[in-house]
């Protein structure tokens, strides 16, 4: 059985980039963590007995109260690490404008990883990064995919799309290691294929950068809309004839397989994405996805057109990533993983 004890910090992502850009220090931030552990505390009070305590994303900071409350009951302490907070405030320019608030949480995770007796990251080139940048053990680690909740992302009827066009799906945050910059020099390249479209859904730094750049290149071929509840977000997935993963080449985009990519297929559809190992090690390229250059948009552009004039294609790489995603990358075969690797820990 799994006993979730949680009490609301952040509120979305924007609050932690806040925060990480100095909000920090600010009174009212203190408070609102205080206030949040006092009302942790009573929750785990309410607990009674476990066998382990596991701290989930972005459980960093959690980490060191958790460690606390972990040897006063003499039970073994997991951190599922998911992502660097150092490295995406690297990545997001938040370290080159704040550098103390970059050492302070570079400091942060450099003490955070060494308290748990696990730690889970999901693939092996992040965790490879994690032990040279924070010199931490190999044993330390398990490796967890991060996969897609089939709950929520599964095939659907697919919504009625306009006359013949093929529209390409980004999903996503504005950020460096989405490579956003490259799918907008692809969609210039095709504006003249009147039957592709692209639509961007999501919020972040450098969305106000590529709508001036679809305005200035009067790129009519090209939507933006923001954030979408839940629901709508599945149904335009679900529309879509392609969807794009990630095609920065920062070492976090490298280093992950991003969840848009385990989501859009377990909805069956085909995913094109920028090439690394760390993709490769799960989906194989022209089977299950198709992959290109990272920071090419060329490569990118026809990489798109020749999936829009080969539909037989398209379903074959809609088929292979159901297929590998249903048998390794569902909520029951992530979790059979995850269940194995503490199963080991507590029979140590």
């Amino acid at each position: 059985d799994v006993i979730v004890c949680h009490q609301t910090l952040w509120q979305g992502i924007e609050d932690r980039v806040s925060v990480a850009s100095g909000g920090w220090a600010n009174l009212q931030f203190i408070r609102r963590i205080f206030r949040a552990y006092w009302l942790l505390l009573r929750r785990y009070r309410a607990v009674g007995d476990y066998d382990l305590m596991v701290v989930g994303y972005p459980g960093q900071l959690d980490v060191f109260l958790a460690r606390v409350l972990t040897w006063l009951r003499k039970k073994p302490l997991v951190l599922d690490i998911f992502m660097s907070l150092s490295l995406i405030a690297q990545e997001r320019g938040l370290v080159k404008r704040h550098p103390f608030t970059g050492r302070m949480l570079h400091l942060l995770e450099n003490f955070a990883y060494r308290l748990p007796n696990r730690l889970i990251q999901d693939t092996p080139e992040y965790k490879a990064w994690l032990m040279s940048e924070f010199h931490l053990g190999d044993d330390r680690f398990r490796l967890v995919p991060t996969g897609a909740d089939d709950r929520l992302f599964h095939p659907l009827e697919e919504s009625p799309t306009s006359g013949a066009t093929l529209h390409v799906l980004y999903y996503g945050s504005f950020i460096p290691n989405h490579g956003v910059p490259y799918i907008m020099e692809a969609a210039k390249a095709l504006v003249n294929a009147h039957d592709i479209m692209f639509t961007f859904i999501g919020e972040g730094p450098d969305k106000a950068t590529a709508q001036s750049y679809a305005l200035a290149n009067q790129l009519q071929n090209v939507e933006f809309i923001a954030w979408l509840p839940q629901s709508e977000l599945l149904s335009y997935i679900s529309g879509a004839g392609i969807c794009l993963g990630a095609f920065g080449n920062t070492p976090q985009s490298v280093m992950t397989v991003q969840n848009k990519i385990y989501e859009c297929m377990a909805m069956r559809k085909p995913v094109v994405t920028g090439d690394s190992p760390a993709v490769r090690d799960h989906f194989q390229h022209n089977e299950q996805i198709y992959l290109v250059e990272r920071a090419n948009s060329l490569a990118l552009s026809t990489a798109i057109l020749n999936l829009s004039r080969d539909s037989k294609l398209r379903n074959h790489l809609a088929q292979g990533g159901y297929a590998v995603v249903e048998k390794y990358y569902t909520i029951q075969a992530i979790g059979k993983v995850y269940r194995e690797h503490l199963f080991m820990m507590l029979n140590a």
